[in-house]
């Protein structure tokens, strides 16, 4: 059957290229659908403050008149000027096991991102490293949490077989809170609070937008210089912290403060991806949406999606109490857990206390890129 690439865009052309992961991995019961508004939103160059610079082009494959696959190529002309860098990048790549299929998919961002004068395409990020980003490479007999992508194993073998090279590995580790952590653990720990001085408070919902501007300071100060690393502005972290406003867990969400001073914050939210599997179609229906009310306040299973530790605090022992204080939370509570990603590999500040207080990743993910 003959393949066919087509771009899309406007209102009818993006609701096509949303629809493409439901003909693809429909009857893949590890998939989980996402909500198809939450994905418009991603895509969104008109609202999304992300797009005040950048840019997108959408294409779908298809082979008889059914789509095959999908992918964007994204220009975001803030990380190039931070990084001195000339890269476009990939994202929101599904595709069927069809290497033509998807080597015409990575040929079309590559002459869109040529075409803009760039030298090298990496990926997958949807759309930025502040968003979902890497390929799903080990973990993917797992179902995926909140805001982390899932794909099946062969799309590592399209993105390679289309010509790209790992760049960067992404862990994620599972923080189980059923099981008691080790006496020395707790000893230590302590010890470490009674030295440093530092308090735990937790995260105040009610004021989110006043708590929201001071992590934003902290998290670019804590995360500057790490690989891929584009301090959001205020308009994009806004953006997304309004949206997970009504899936934080209030009790595993906290700042650290020594002397009065806000030097860390840890943030969980509940896994919003254990509904969404009872909503396969991703349509906010009224009745979906009762069942998202109703069903996310038993979600006992969370993600850690934001943390940060200033510069200076690093060499105290101070990152280890962040999944000691939350481990010790849980268990109080009775909760399942929660997976701490997305972490680089090589990202010794964090791998070093977790692997520490005994945990192991569990999943990895792969970014890739390509030289043009």
């Amino acid at each position: 059957m003959s393949l066919r690439i087509s771009r899309v865009d406007g209102r009818r052309g993006t609701a096509r290229f949303v629809d493409v992961p439901w003909k693809v991995h429909a009857r893949n019961g590890l998939w989980t659908p996402p909500l198809r508004v939450t994905v418009r939103d991603g895509l969104d160059v008109r609202a999304n403050p992300f797009y005040r610079d950048a840019d997108r082009a959408l294409f779908i494959a298809t082979r008889a008149g059914r789509p095959v696959g999908r992918i964007a190529a994204i220009e975001n002309r803030w990380h190039n000027r931070h990084h001195a860098d000339r890269v476009g990048f990939f994202g929101f790549f599904d595709c069927v096991d069809d290497p033509e299929a998807a080597a015409a998919l990575f040929e079309s961002v590559e002459a869109w991102v040529a075409a803009r004068g760039l030298t090298a395409v990496r990926g997958p990020v949807s759309p930025s490293m502040n968003h979902e980003c890497g390929l799903l490479v080990d973990g993917c007999d797992v179902p995926a949490v909140m805001m982390t992508p899932w794909n099946p194993p062969y799309q590592a073998s399209l993105v390679e077989g289309s010509g790209y090279t790992r760049v960067k590995d992404l862990l994620a580790y599972y923080l189980s809170a059923q099981t008691e952590l080790p006496e020395r653990i707790s000893r230590l720990a302590e010890r470490t609070i009674r030295r440093t001085k530092v308090t735990f408070r937790d995260l105040d919902v009610s004021v989110l937008e006043q708590e929201a501007r001071k992590i934003l300071e902290l998290y670019c100060d804590a995360w500057a210089g790490n690989w891929g690393f584009v301090p959001p502005s205020w308009a994009e972290f806004w953006h997304t912290a309004k949206d997970l406003k009504a899936v934080i867990a209030p009790q595993y969400s906290f700042v650290a403060e020594v002397d009065g001073e806000i030097v860390g914050f840890w943030m969980i939210a509940k896994d919003l991806n254990r509904v969404l599997r009872k909503i396969p179609s991703g349509r906010l229906w009224p009745w979906n949406v009762a069942r998202l009310m109703t069903g996310i306040g038993r979600v006992k299973n969370h993600r850690i999606v934001l943390l940060g530790l200033k510069r200076e605090y690093r060499n105290r022992g101070l990152i280890a109490l962040f999944p000691y204080e939350a481990a010790r939370r849980g268990l109080e509570a009775g909760d399942e857990g929660a997976e701490a990603s997305w972490i680089l590999d090589d990202n010794e500040a964090l791998v070093g206390p977790l692997t520490a207080l005994g945990y192991d990743p569990y999943k990895r993910w792969r970014i890739y890129e390509k030289t043009l």
